[in-house]
């Protein structure tokens, strides 16, 4: 997603090096990411927005326009035929997003120039800048206190500060404070009017950090995301057939709109997720296993049986298992699992608000905003991912009442019986818990068993043979490097806090249960949901925090 904010009065001797270089942006991202489609994302206003939207249409790229005010309205900002007409043209080519004017805000208001408009146009770029991955500015550099200007749009990207009584489309909380390092844009210099000033210079990239960063090429972060993204895709349209067969599955079906985009999306994520687990738990054992046959192996050599082809088998243990883990972590096996599951469980929340009008254009309240800004960078593709999707589902008109709330609330929510989030947490709390007694039973077992033996040992020795008192010794090593095997993989599972989170996670979803048998109206349940949707977002996050902690790592069993 490439949103464009941009002069309208470009140096009328420029613009042919402007359309040049334009061209050559949206090729190199493309040339970049073969499998991100570039699309465009434009108001279509006169100067910079239109030029681009007609380089991206030429280019057979996609042009949304998300129009700041109602059609009619907007014509009467073209103070140009040249410039109007193009307009007309691009609103049969692109997708038109007509934005509602701001809470309280009449036609009236927005009918003739002044500070009502000017909010109007910085709610647009607000919008744009929101749903981009890329903001490319076709600026000459120059601040200006301009509300809803091109240089306001560059600094609210970058360091979320936007003057004046504008509704903020996203958590400017990091920005703020100059640690929002997820905002990239990639600044044209222009010369505006009839300007003598230095003539264009190259495009260069710009991201914040303590400050505003120039660079010549793309950044190595975001270089990453991108990819990270891309590689999702890849994975989508490699898995498609698949995908498609369990989504037609009758267990599979349920009454979520299948039209819905951001379903989709979350339908695709969620099988991935499942895929990518099951290959890292089957990894998990096959080194665990590994791992406690090369303890076996050891003791059998050094106490029963010293043939070199025991030790050889130590070797080949090892081995087998440093060979498991280095597939499984070039291919990325556990990032994409817990990459995946995080997508999947965001655009989860996306797709209930937005079905429960949550998420809409007149209340924009974006689950990308606020999902994992305080992990690692890298995990920005995740919210680029969930900005594509938003902006894709904002495109698909739903109905949004009290009926589809109450729906959502049933599928989302459901019961401790049949169906929701809190049949899964019960469901899947009583199995982790009666997994974890069995483990900490086989734990306690290998433990008591060798002390057991140490007893008898103590007690006995003097009657035994040499070669039975080396056996029992054995046995006693055996059990104990069972027992820790068996304790590290309890811990690299996170079984225990797993328990405790979803323990909460019940309690937090049986809490919104009961406020929403209480609420008294359809906003009352929208708040409840929008709550519950930010305390859902933030407990996933801190769960893909925990299990990066715990990368799989042959060297540290």
């Amino acid at each position: 997603m490439v949103g464009i904010t941009g002069h309208r009065d470009l140096h009328p001797a420029d613009v042919p090096a402007i359309r040049a270089q334009l061209r050559a942006f949206f090729l190199q991202l493309a040339d970049l990411y073969p499998h991100l489609p570039v699309v465009v994302l434009s108001s279509l206003a006169a100067g910079g927005d239109q030029i681009a939207a007609q380089v991206a249409l030429d280019l057979g790229l996609r042009v949304v326009a998300p129009l700041p005010l109602p059609e009619a309205l907007y014509r009467e900002d073209f103070g140009s035929a040249g410039s109007l007409a193009a307009f007309e043209q691009h609103l049969q080519r692109a997708e038109i997003l007509e934005l509602p004017l701001r809470h309280g805000i009449g036609v009236e208001a927005v009918a003739h120039p002044g500070p009502a408009r000017d909010r109007q146009y910085a709610q647009a770029g607000i919008f744009v800048s929101s749903h981009c991955h890329v903001l490319l500015a076709l600026w000459d550099g120059c601040p200006s206190d301009r509300l809803g200007g091109t240089a306001q749009m560059v600094r609210f990207h970058l360091q979320g500060e936007l003057p004046g009584a504008i509704e903020r489309r996203r958590d400017t909380t990091l920005a703020l404070l100059g640690l929002d390092e997820e905002t990239l844009v990639h600044h044209l210099l222009v010369r505006r009017g009839t300007s003598e000033a230095a003539p264009l210079l190259e495009g260069r990239w710009l991201t914040a950090k303590d400050e505003v960063v120039a660079h010549s090429g793309m950044p190595e972060t975001f270089d990453r995301m991108f990819r990270h993204q891309m590689e999702f895709n890849a994975d989508c349209r490699k898995y498609a057939e698949a995908i498609a067969a369990d989504a037609a599955a009758p267990e599979t079906t349920n009454a979520t709109p299948v039209a819905c985009p951001i379903h989709r999306l979350f339908a695709t994520a969620d099988w991935l997720a499942r895929i990518y687990q099951r290959r890292v738990n089957r990894v998990l054992r096959i080194v665990y296993l590994l791992a406690a046959a090369m303890g076996f192996t050891f003791f059998l050599y050094t106490h029963i049986a010293t043939h070199y082809l025991v030790i050889n088998l130590f070797l080949v243990f090892f081995l087998g298992g440093m060979g498991v883990v280095l597939v499984s972590r070039r291919r990325e096996w556990q990032r994409k699992y817990l990459d995946y599951r995080a997508l999947a469980e965001g655009l989860r929340v996306q797709s209930y608000w937005r079905r429960a009008g949550i998420s809409d254009l007149h209340s924009p309240a974006f689950a990308h905003d606020n999902f994992m800004h305080r992990q690692d960078s890298e995990l920005g593709w995740i919210r680029n991912v969930m900005r594509s999707a938003s902006l894709e589902g904002l495109l698909v008109p739903a109905a949004a009442g009290e009926a589809q709330v109450d729906t959502v609330i049933g599928e989302w929510i459901g019961n401790s019986r049949d169906g929701g989030q809190l049949a899964y947490f019960a469901g899947a709390t009583a199995l982790r818990e009666r997994m974890h007694r069995r483990a900490e039973s086989a734990g306690l077992l290998c433990l008591w068993a060798g002390v057991g033996i140490s007893v008898v040992l103590a007690a006995f020795s003097r009657w035994f043979q040499p070669h039975f008192q080396h056996l029992l010794v054995s046995s006693m090593g055996i059990l104990s490097v069972a027992g820790g095997v068996h304790e590290a993989y309890a811990y690299k599972k996170a079984d225990k806090e797993l328990i405790k989170q979803y323990h909460y996670m019940q309690r937090i979803f049986g809490a919104a249960r009961r406020r929403l048998a209480g609420c008294r109206g359809v906003h009352e349940k929208r708040q409840v949901l929008r709550t519950l949707g930010e305390a859902a977002l933030a407990e996933h996050a801190e769960w893909t925090l925990m299990h990066r902690e715990r990368p799989l790592e042959h060297s540290h069993l």
